[in-house]
């Protein structure tokens, strides 16, 4: 019996890549004085490129940008401040998030997420998002001192919510942080589709747009 649905967020809840071209759009905007000198579609394109989707943090990504681009009046602690503080501003959903929530949270599944990251920036996106108040607990790698794929931060959620492995699907996008991560502690690990990646053929199960996961757990109770 499911009882327990725990998600990633970047990728997974939260859609990183139109977030990401949010964020530096704007910030390009907000910094036209220091940065018109660069192409903006060039700015653009750089830091989508060195970000990786946001596997390399941002000290090393500005230092890049600086060194590049030769911007002589802001520091890559200047730049790297705003993204920190600007970056919840640009944070988009992907479609149905909320009504996705609301169906779970309705039909009694607990709520759980885990991502990796800093802490207080990514509770600031989730705060942006809006969805604080439907998750039971949220682990953040920073706070707890331990990443995905893990497996010890996978097992503190469960232990948090006092259930065991067979009773969580763990839902994210990437195939071995999140589906690999939580099958070896014997979750169910759901693949969030990812264009990024090839086809996940270890994932318990596939879903494509979030509106479909409420589905899936009714017929993966239902064939307990």
């Amino acid at each position: 019996m499911i009882k327990a649905a725990i998600f990633d967020l970047d990728g997974t809840l939260l859609n990183r890549d139109a977030s990401v071209r949010e964020f530096i759009t704007t910030q390009y905007d907000r910094l036209y004085k220091w940065l018109h000198h660069i192409p903006k579609d060039l700015y653009i394109s750089r830091f989508i490129e060195l970000d990786q989707k946001g596997y390399v943090w941002k000290d090393k990504v500005y230092m890049q940008l600086i060194e590049e681009f030769t911007i002589p009046e802001l520091t890559w602690e200047e730049l790297l401040d705003d993204y920190i503080s600007q970056f919840k501003h640009s944070c988009v959903p992907f479609p149905h998030l909320l009504d996705m929530l609301d169906e779970l949270k309705e039909a009694g599944i607990q709520l759980g997420m885990i991502t990796n990251g800093f802490g207080r920036f990514q509770m600031d996106n989730i705060l942006a998002l809006d969805i604080q108040p439907y998750f039971h607990e949220i682990l953040v790698s920073e706070w707890e001192g331990v990443k995905k794929p893990d497996p010890e931060i996978f097992m503190r959620a469960m232990k948090r919510f006092r259930l065991e492995p067979h009773e969580c699907i763990f839902i994210g996008d990437h195939p071995e942080y999140d589906v690999y991560g939580a099958q070896r502690v014997g979750m169910k690990g759901i693949w969030k589709k990812d264009p990024h990646w090839s086809d996940v053929q270890h994932a318990d199960a596939i879903v494509d747009d979030l509106s479909d996961l409420p589905g899936l757990i009714r017929t993966v109770q239902s064939s307990e």
